[in-house]
């Protein structure tokens, strides 16, 4: 507080008073000492970030918004750190291909890394454990992977330099590209987190991959979300995908277009997957399946948003191993690369396929499910959707992905919710424990 005073004292417009000489004698004394004294506190500065960081320079470009990533270009390296990569990306089938996974750490980044690992595939993980949601069940996630033997680097996919190092260390065939900023609503929030992750994140992914030798073949995720304001149902991937509805979709379309680009100049295979609304053990707490469970443990109003007109809002719920199935075949299906060094030699593969269930089910039919699985009755709260992006209902079409690649979800809303809660309660407990 007596700086605040000392502050308040001096007059905001300068020669209001006439000072006397001793204290310009004081002033300058202390003007030297603090001189001298932030002299040391640069020199200093200097001394570590050009000395004790020597990679720091690397992750400058996206040092802004360090409370929705993590650029720790200094915690790798070594031996130890690129035996440990080695060992995850040994491939241990005769068949076997080699695969990063961004966003490992994620939901369906687990569950693809651990599906890869136990057919016999070599896979190393890279995940940034942002703070978006919860980073303990990330960390949970991680030690998951551990224990089967997948290696989860933690770093960002803004990191060039660590995408490089990674591909000096290994030569993958194939990059499962997941990381992304996810959610609809959040945009509306923190806009700047979608453009670094989902597109500028994006583009260093396929930068570090153009000028690989050799190239890997990408399966990246794209979302439902693409189609937007489309009113064609079932959404099909020839329907127009040019009335974005949020910035996250946006995000999303403007990585379509920036995969047709790298496919087009550089030769990269590439194929992208709109993900409807996935679901299941150990999921992403920001979706509705998920918080609604919390809540109505809890004791706590959820909200059933309905469209104009009391319309209904229906979502395409496609269970986690349906979309695992989906993104192996995608991996196994994907054509080599044919640049060489940054330059095309030829045609590419460019794909775009619908993961979806293909039969959507009212928000109102979600939460009666819950209520019998959980023996709790839930407090409804009405109200209309709100203009935050949400759209009223998503349907696939997966004519091409099954014939293609043979994709055919098994899994039904009751079967795949009944699983989830097994897990909820298993992880969480009966609510007493919360879930963030």
């Amino acid at each position: 507080m007596s700086q605040m005073k000392h502050i308040d004292n001096i007059p905001s417009t300068p020669g209001k008073f006439k000072e006397k000489s001793p204290y310009n004698r004081l002033r300058l004394h202390f003007s030297l000492t603090k001189l001298t004294f932030w002299s040391f506190v640069f020199l200093g500065l200097i001394f570590v970030f050009f000395f004790r960081s020597p990679s720091s320079s690397s992750s400058s470009p996206a040092a802004s918004d360090l409370s929705r990533r993590s650029l720790r270009t200094n915690s790798y390296d070594g031996p130890a750190w690129e035996k440990r990569i080695k060992a995850s990306a040994k491939v241990r089938s005769h068949s076997g291909i080699s695969v990063l996974v961004t966003g490992a750490a994620g939901f369906v980044g687990t569950h693809v890394s651990a599906a890869l690992k136990r057919r016999g595939d070599g896979v190393v993980g890279l995940d940034n454990f942002n703070d978006y949601y919860d980073p303990t069940l990330k960390r949970a996630r991680q030690a998951l992977l551990e224990r089967a033997g997948v290696y989860v680097v933690e770093g960002d996919i803004n990191d060039v330099a660590l995408l490089k190092k990674l591909f000096d260390i290994v030569q993958f065939s194939h990059v499962m590209h997941l990381a992304a900023q996810a959610g609809v609503r959040y945009a509306m929030e923190n806009p700047g987190s979608y453009v670094h992750s989902n597109i500028a994140g994006l583009v260093n992914v396929l930068e570090v991959c153009k000028n690989a030798n050799p190239q890997p073949a990408i399966v990246w995720a794209s979302s439902s979300s693409v189609y937007g304001l489309n009113t064609k149902v079932p959404f099909s991937e020839k329907d127009r995908t040019d009335q974005p509805a949020s910035l996250y979709a946006a995000t999303k379309k403007a990585g379509e277009e920036i995969a047709h680009t790298y496919n087009h100049i550089y030769g990269l295979s590439l194929t992208g997957l709109r993900f409807f609304t996935v679901y299941g053990p150990w999921g992403r707490p920001d979706m509705a399946y998920f918080f609604f469970t919390r809540d109505i443990l809890k004791g706590k109003s959820i909200p059933i948003f309905e469209a104009a007109n009391h319309g209904t809002v229906a979502r395409d719920f496609t269970y986690i191993d349906d979309i695992v199935k989906g993104c192996l075949a995608a991996l196994d299906t994907a054509e080599k690369s044919t640049g060489s060094g940054g330059k095309k030699k030829g045609p590419a593969q460019l794909r775009v396929f619908n993961l979806g269930n293909t039969s959507p089910v009212p928000v109102s039919d979600l939460v009666s499910i819950l209520e019998r699985l959980l023996k709790v009755k839930a407090k409804r709260s009405v109200m209309k959707l709100p203009r935050n992006g949400d759209v009223q209902f998503t349907h696939a079409n997966i004519s091409f992905a099954k014939r293609e690649l043979g994709y055919k979800p098994t899994t039904d809303l009751q079967t795949g919710l009944k699983k989830f809660v097994r897990w909820y309660l298993s992880y969480y407990g009966d609510g007493k424990k919360s879930a963030q």
